[in-house]
């Protein structure tokens, strides 16, 4: 009977929400306040009707539970424990299984489906299927949040992610062009630039693309961009505060990052104001920081979810797993491991360690919604270990942007450990220096003591590993001329690779 009603509860919310996806002020209901517990519980419901759907219509799903023993979901009352349901991932799921199989009914439909790939980043690109309803009800969504970020005003998107068959470049196009003007360039500098002068300063324009190349593209323009309302939108990596400050003072308005995975879907979470001003504060307050965040190293991207829509789990390594509990997918995602590191963190948690530690919450920007927070670190598996210290891209990120030396200078970076026939280990950063930038301006010893010694701030594990690296030449920082060494065969048109 509880699995029935727990069905049944799911078809009922189903039916209730698709209206509301109809208009600006219906979804405004959807992110009312006082409401968590009930859209934990809707979380809890709709990701065991997608189990139960995926069981017994998915053919690789149905085998996967087999394989790994499973028997059955327990209940506490009516709330399904879904935690006893094994975990899925790109490795012990999608590789194993073909698309047909992951689809349900065991074949992707004959239309209306786009097929998209990730980048590759991390090894071989995979494809992923999209059908035509959760494109659709996506698409809604990221119109929704971007009036509620940038105004009702008319929008003039720019799409600088890499296109072609990436999820990013087909599915941001789809999505965007229902509610705005948009031209789809790529990561292409000059005709990036030659759109905005040819168009002029009337539009709101909005590009949108990875860090690394919004970055070189103010950095290598002719724009005076505080002539022009240009607003970045920026995914698929982590952004410091540090660069956030850099590129507005160059002129760009506003920027905010939207979390989304191609394993899952392009947008589960997203920044605003009010999670900027929490981030700036975590910043400023080494005591709160400490407080808040579970992983040591830089700052992590603060975004707010709706959890009806996801529900969110965390292993005990620190991972996240994630269940969409949106029906309508033709491939099914049940307690997927992305495998990034993070924690969802209640509001009522927040205003109470606020309140615990005597933070007065007019330093924060006042939050639209009481959706609960999620802390997202980045990739579980994109660090590099030194005596014990794991160093992220987004802890040489932020060092690069705490200091003025090498944020007007240095264009990207990337980071290596050497090991010498003794076994040393040695730690190497390398910077690429902008384009008008050389080597000989640099006063190299001075650098290399600010660098470290930002770091050694960052990252507290760092601090100590120092300590242990009792040689001079166990941290090196090296510089290279733009586009050269091991940055010469860099691709812009996908993530940056930081890793040597």
């Amino acid at each position: 009977m509880r699995h029935l009603f727990v069905l049944f509860y799911a078809w009922l919310l189903e039916l209730y929400r698709k209206p509301l996806m109809h208009s600006d002020r219906a979804m405004a209901l959807i992110f009312l306040p006082g409401f968590n517990r009930l859209r934990l519980y809707n979380a809890k419901t709709r990701a065991y009707a997608e189990f139960i759907k995926a069981k017994r219509r998915v053919p690789a799903y149905r085998a996967f539970l087999e394989a790994n023993g499973f028997k059955r979901v327990r209940f506490n009352g009516l709330v399904p424990n879904m935690q006893d349901v094994p975990i899925t991932d790109k490795d012990n799921y999608v590789k194993i299984y073909s698309m047909d199989q992951r689809c349900v009914g065991g074949k992707m439909p004959i239309k209306n489906v786009i097929i998209d790939e990730s980048s590759g980043s991390s090894g071989t690109a995979t494809n992923w299927a999209r059908g035509k309803k959760e494109r659709k009800r996506n698409a809604r969504i990221i119109q929704f949040g971007m009036k509620n970020l940038l105004g009702r005003n008319p929008l003039f998107i720019i799409n600088a992610f890499a296109l072609g068959p990436w999820a990013t470049g087909v599915n941001i196009t789809m999505g965007c062009v229902t509610f705005s003007k948009l031209k789809s360039l790529g990561p292409d500098e000059t005709k990036i630039q030659n759109t905005i002068k040819q168009f002029g300063t009337d539009h709101h324009y909005v590009v949108m693309g990875y860090p690394p190349f919004l970055k070189l593209l103010v950095d290598h323009s002719d724009i005076n961009w505080k002539e022009y309302n240009v607003s970045f939108i920026f995914g698929g990596e982590s952004m410091s505060e540090g660069m956030r400050d850099y590129l507005m003072s160059k002129g760009i308005r506003r920027i905010y990052s939207s979390l989304g995975a191609s394993d899952l879907e392009l947008n589960i979470s997203a920044e605003n104001d009010f999670t900027i001003s929490l981030r700036r504060l975590l910043r400023s307050n080494e005591v709160f920081r400490n407080r808040i965040t579970r992983h040591t190293g830089a700052l992590p991207m603060i975004f707010q979810y709706n959890p009806t829509d996801f529900l969110i789990e965390t292993t005990e390594e620190g991972e996240l797993v994630i269940s969409i509990g949106r029906p309508d997918y033709i491939a099914p995602k049940i307690r997927y491991n992305i495998h990034d590191r993070g924690h969802v963190l209640p509001m009522k948690e927040l205003k109470a360690i606020l309140k615990e530690l005597a933070i007065d919450e007019s330093q924060l920007v006042k939050a639209q919604t009481d959706l609960p927070l999620l802390l997202h670190y980045g990739r579980a598996d994109s660090t590099v270990s030194f005596f014990g210290a794991n160093i992220s891209p987004t802890d040489i990120q932020e060092t690069i942007y705490n200091s003025s030396m090498f944020s007007d200078v240095v264009n990207s970076f990337c980071i290596g450990i050497n090991e010498n026939d003794e076994g040393d280990k040695q730690l190497v950063i390398s910077l690429e220096l902008q384009q008008n930038q050389s080597e000989e301006s640099l006063e190299k010893g001075l650098a290399q003591s600010e660098f470290f010694g930002q770091l050694a701030k960052i990252n507290q594990d760092f601090r100590e590993a120092k300590k242990m690296a009792s040689k001079d030449d166990q941290t090196v920082l090296c510089f290279y001329p733009f586009h050269t060494g091991p940055f010469e065969d860099r691709d812009i048109r996908i993530k940056a690779k930081y890793f040597q």
